[in-house]
């Protein structure tokens, strides 16, 4: 009855792209997810930061046969020490986003039933985020 929320953003925070599943699905499973939604789009992208989670070569070597034409490199940022805590600034930019996201209502909590309407309210709150930085 989980789910697991994947987003790709830019430096700024912004969502690029933003994939919901169920919780039975690996993180590595679902990296796929959101890195599929790459191809086509974002030709400048050159490097991805990724959580640990994310990690492993095989995921790297999928995004260079996804992606061969573009020289997108995928850098998995790991924690330095076990059990301490220590903002890592790539990290921190997603988890950022989340935060911002959980400002809304409805996605405070799991409410919808469909991981597409939950990735519709993602895509309809970051847009609101986004008007309200262009309206300053």
């Amino acid at each position: 009855m989980g789910r697991k929320r994947h987003l790709l953003v830019d430096t700024l925070g912004l969502i690029l792209a933003v994939v919901v599943h169920p919780a039975n699905i690996q993180d590595r499973d679902g990296a796929r997810l959101v890195l599929g939604k790459l191809e086509g789009a974002f030709e400048l992208l050159r490097l991805i930061w990724a959580d640990g989670g994310y990690g492993g070569a095989t995921l790297a070597q999928w995004l260079k046969t996804l992606l061969p034409r573009q020289s997108v490199r995928l850098e998995v940022v790991k924690r330095t020490e076990l059990h301490r805590f220590k903002v890592l600034p790539q990290r921190w930019i997603v988890e950022r986003t989340f935060g911002w996201l959980s400002n809304y209502r409805r996605l405070a909590k799991d409410y919808e039933y469909h991981p597409e309407n939950s990735e519709a309210l993602i895509l309809i709150a970051a847009s609101k985020l986004m008007l309200a930085r262009l309206a300053r």
